[in-house]
């Protein structure tokens, strides 16, 4: 999920020190945002009909045995039982796993569980991610959020632990004990899964890792990727209007060195309030681009009307007025733009932390790019990190834990079961898995794909070779529990 203009610090609150995490937290990880998460359709009748919410008692902390580790939590999750086989026919369970978002989007958004349980005949499970939506430990948001003494057990590690808890207590309730668990994330949730394929083979079959970028961690892959493919999508689309982008930011610095120079900026983007710098409509526009490119989804394709916006501007219309252009065919036509005034949400607040203590993506934009450069600095990062929480990130801990580097040297001979789907227009998909390591630990890839788009709601609208890449996943899958059937026979005999 990605608010352009979210740069509030929540709970903890001190907002003027984060030029350089403000910007690298917006750059999310979530299945939806953009356009789409606006438009977001409720679920339909027949489908929320089906959901039925509970709550379970997950432990605090899986890692340890001091006395405050068994304090208990209330953890929210979904079932949806109306194509299952049941247990005697050891039906499967498809398991979403929710991620730093609350579960109300994942439910009106991610179809992939739903269009295809009936085939499946299987149970749908949808598990959400502690310290969002109403999972939230120590009894209060206010209090989980506290500082980093309560933080400490928000992490990925504790995460795939709460999903392993509860997906062992519905089989163990549903006397399921051999029905096969197939489980999906998109994003970082995507990650989620084929961390949890790796950690916990016995309790899930297989993964869908719907762009899950595994491999942006600890210089693995470049750090300018993701700004790369975001120029690339910007450069495909419309040469012009790249060249335009490109550009727009020494005109913007021009004008901010005139007489009221930032007060004519700000009238001449309708900003909300006063520009008090000219980083804030840099920030504001990059956010822009980078969400439609992230989420540049059929049939609208977002970074489409941008460029349609930018190259459709009259042709005496300045640079800065072509990005303006720009701005409202993306945005629509508003009151103001950039500062708008918006809550700010736990996804923000969340991320933020998650970013500062394990998930350090290293992003940053070098000479080859629309954009300005702007190195991602290991060291700054931790210590901007370090005045917020009082405890520094921990980057390297992600692949010491989970893996990634010579990840198909090491998966090839270990792992199976996992899907890495990517859409090859999203910018996260440079730190994805985009080769297949082994003969069950497979890469699905689309030229035209966006962010987790194989895993939204199936449409009449959607172009053949999405429909194509769903096919596939849901091809591989039936190999894996027809396989697990089989074998579940040949093993009762």
């Amino acid at each position: 999920m990605y608010d352009s203009n979210d740069s509030g610090s929540g709970l903890i609150d001190r907002a003027p020190q984060w030029s350089l995490l403000d910007e690298r937290c917006q750059l999310r990880l979530s299945p939806i945002g953009g356009k789409f998460l606006h438009d977001l359709e409720t679920v339909s009748a027949s489908i929320s009909d089906d959901l039925k919410t509970f709550y379970y008692d997950q432990t605090l902390d899986h890692f340890n045995y001091r006395p405050e580790s068994y304090t208990t939590f209330q953890q929210r999750y979904v079932v949806n039982s109306k194509y299952w086989g049941g247990a005697t026919s050891n039906a499967p369970i498809l398991a979403y796993f929710g991620a730093e978002a609350p579960l109300d989007g994942d439910l009106s958004a991610i179809g992939f569980l739903a269009d295809n349980a009936q085939q499946f005949r299987a149970l749908i499970l949808f598990i959400e991610h502690r310290y969002y939506g109403k999972s939230i430990p120590f009894g209060s948001r206010e209090e989980a959020l506290r500082n980093a003494s309560t933080l400490g057990y928000f992490n990925s590690a504790q995460a795939i632990a709460d999903y392993a808890e509860i997906i062992t207590h519905v089989k163990e309730t549903l006397h399921a004990n051999y029905s096969p668990v197939i489980v999906i994330g998109g994003s970082y949730g995507g990650m989620l899964a084929s961390w949890f394929r790796l950690k916990y083979p016995h309790v899930a079959l297989g993964a869908l890792a719907s762009s899950a970028p595994i491999l942006y961690f600890d210089d693995i892959t470049p750090q300018n990727g993701y700004f790369s493919v975001v120029s690339k999508d910007f450069k495909e689309a419309s040469e012009t209007c790249y060249q335009t982008i490109q550009k727009s930011w020494s005109e913007i610095d021009k004008a901010t060195s005139q007489p009221s120079g930032l007060s004519n900026l700000s009238e001449e983007f309708k900003t909300c309030r006063p520009l008090s710098n000219s980083s804030e409509l840099k920030n504001y526009l990059e956010s822009v681009y980078s969400t439609a490119a992230q989420y540049n989804h059929p049939p609208d394709y977002p970074v489409t009307i941008v460029c349609g916006g930018i190259d459709g501007a009259p042709s005496d219309a300045s640079i800065l007025e072509k990005i303006y252009a720009g701005l409202v065919a993306y945005r629509g036509i508003r009151s103001c733009y950039v500062n708008e005034p918006r809550n700010i949400s736990e996804t923000t607040v969340g991320w933020r932390w998650q970013t500062c203590s394990e998930m350090v993506i290293p992003i940053g934009r070098g000479n080859d790019t629309m954009f300005e450069p702007d190195p991602f600095i290991l060291s700054s990062y931790i210590e901007q990190c370090r005045s917020i929480y009082g405890v520094p990130p921990r980057p390297h801990w992600v692949t010491s834990y989970y893996g990634g580097h010579d990840i198909k040297l090491i998966l090839h001979n270990f792992g199976s079961n996992i899907i890495f789907s990517n859409g090859l227009r999203d910018p996260y998909s440079t730190g994805g898995v985009l080769g297949n390591i082994s003969d069950t630990i497979v890469a699905v890839s689309t030229v035209n794909g966006s962010h987790c788009l194989d895993i939204l709601f199936a449409k009449e609208s959607d172009p053949e070779w999405l429909v194509m890449q769903r096919k596939v996943e849901v091809r591989i899958i039936k190999q894996w529990i027809t396989k697990y059937h089989a074998d579940l026979l040949a093993y009762k005999k």
